[in-house]
């Protein structure tokens, strides 16, 4: 349903996205992660015709954005990550006029709005003009444009960003009924991303890293262990040594949580052999091995492994 296939796309001499493919199937919803300036926002912005690509083909169904964009428009409901409403009209009439638009005939255009009004819970507001709405509000109100005249796809630039923890539940509750459609959102959000979306494609400095269902994800990350340990010494003495022994990829400092001692990551392909020296280095230091355990890897250490903890 979604295609793109070898998009760059330069701004003068900055090359924003660099030669990236993926495909989202019908009915699958997937998720565009990356760090800022990873190039998210502009691969929305391409398949949603709102600037063309450089070079390759951007399609929703079998429609070319590029060639026919405004038929591929009509396939598409977009949430932009600020959504831009006009503050002098009530939330009904806003969503009326963007009705109007997408050219829903009256009564049609009526049903729909009354529609996306329950469905985005903006029961309480309906009469409210948009320029005294919270941005949790906000964002619902963007929600249900996207969703007017029941676009086939829906692409939606960072869903939850600047919500408060209840603003972006509630926010996630509203995508998870959306089950059926075709999805693309992005999100700096990994368990965000892990528990609404079957797809993840992942970006780093306008590339495509990764691209895979979860699940599939989650697999490449067997072929290393994580030890989870915590150790009562200088914690950037300790980071050193641990990173230090061999058989270890990467070491992560936790942060402080209450309890004694420093929390340490490391990861490790054979994790058994690095526990036992793990535990011989932390005597050699002369500190305390309070606890050690081995835990299975998550998203976040693949998503770290690929695009860098300095991004």
């Amino acid at each position: 349903m979604i295609r793109c296939e070898q998009l760059p796309k330069c701004y003068g001499s900055v090359r924003a996205i660099d030669g990236v493919s993926f495909t989202v199937e019908a009915g699958e919803v997937a998720a565009l992660l990356g760090p800022n300036g990873a190039g998210k926002s502009t691969v929305m912005r391409l398949l949603t015709g709102y600037v063309s690509p450089t070079a390759g083909r951007a399609l929703v169904g079998e429609i070319d954005v590029a060639e026919q964009p405004v038929t591929a428009r009509r396939q598409i409901g977009y949430l932009p990550e600020q959504v831009s409403l006009y503050p002098e009209l009530t939330v009904r009439r806003y969503l009326a006029f963007v009705g109007e638009v997408k050219g829903l005939p009256g009564r049609l255009r009526r049903d729909a709005v009354a529609q996306v009004i329950e469905r985005c819970g903006l029961g309480e507001v309906v009469d409210r003009h948009s320029g005294k709405l919270s941005k949790g509000y906000r964002q619902r109100v963007g929600l249900a444009q996207a969703l007017l005249g029941d676009p086939a796809v829906l692409v939606l630039d960072e869903p939850t960003v600047g919500l408060d923890p209840v603003q972006a539940v509630e926010m996630r509750a509203l995508l998870r009924a959306l089950a059926g459609r075709t999805v693309l959102l992005s999100t700096h959000n990994l368990a965000e991303a892990s528990g609404l979306c079957s797809r993840i494609i992942i970006l780093s400095h306008g590339r495509l890293v990764a691209e895979d269902t979860a699940a599939a994800l989650g697999r490449r990350l067997e072929v290393a262990g994580r030890l989870v340990a915590r150790v009562d010494g200088p914690a950037e003495a300790v980071a050193q040594a641990l990173a230090a022994l061999p058989g270890v990829l990467r070491v992560e400092r936790g942060h402080a949580d209450g309890q004694a001692g420093v929390p340490f990551v490391v990861l490790a392909p054979d994790p058994e052999p690095v526990q036992r020296r793990l535990a011989a280095a932390v005597v050699a230091g002369g500190w305390t091995l309070l606890e050690i355990q081995v835990s299975p890897p998550t998203l976040e250490d693949l998503f770290v492994h690929l695009v860098g903890s300095g991004n």
